[in-house]
């Protein structure tokens, strides 16, 4: 499970240095808050910052549901994909947010795996 654990951490890092970086671009373009919209590098930047911590709602609880019914090794590498899948959307969406698919769909491919097979084991469990 430390794998986990450190997939976790990772991806607790990860979110909280797309929130810094969009302080970076408040304070570049004197977006004051609680302003959410401005020049469209700032909104980028708050929408990668959004969008993932909407993700990490799904993918946190079934990273965890996954190591527990299934392999923890396992767990990690699709955490590790998620990430990754999350870095190549936040690089696209700052350039150009009509190519930010791929990354999008390498993180959801990750945490579906990872949701139904949580589901699947605590059901398989029951069994």
């Amino acid at each position: 499970m430390e794998y986990v654990a450190i997939i976790t951490g990772l991806a607790l890092i990860q979110v909280f240095v797309f929130a810094v970086q969009v302080g970076q671009q408040r304070v570049k373009h004197g977006v004051k808050a609680p302003a959410t919209s401005g020049p469209p590098e700032f909104e980028r930047a708050f929408r990668v910052h959004e969008n993932t911590v909407e993700q990490l709602v799904i993918f946190l609880p079934s990273l965890w549901l996954f190591a527990t019914y299934w392999r923890a090794d396992i767990a990690a590498a699709l955490g590790l994909l998620f990430l990754i899948g999350r870095q190549v959307y936040r690089s696209a969406y700052m350039g150009d947010p009509d190519k930010r698919s791929a990354g999008f769909g390498i993180g959801a491919l990750a945490t579906v795996i990872l949701m139904l097979g949580g589901l699947v084991g605590a059901i398989m469990s029951l069994l």
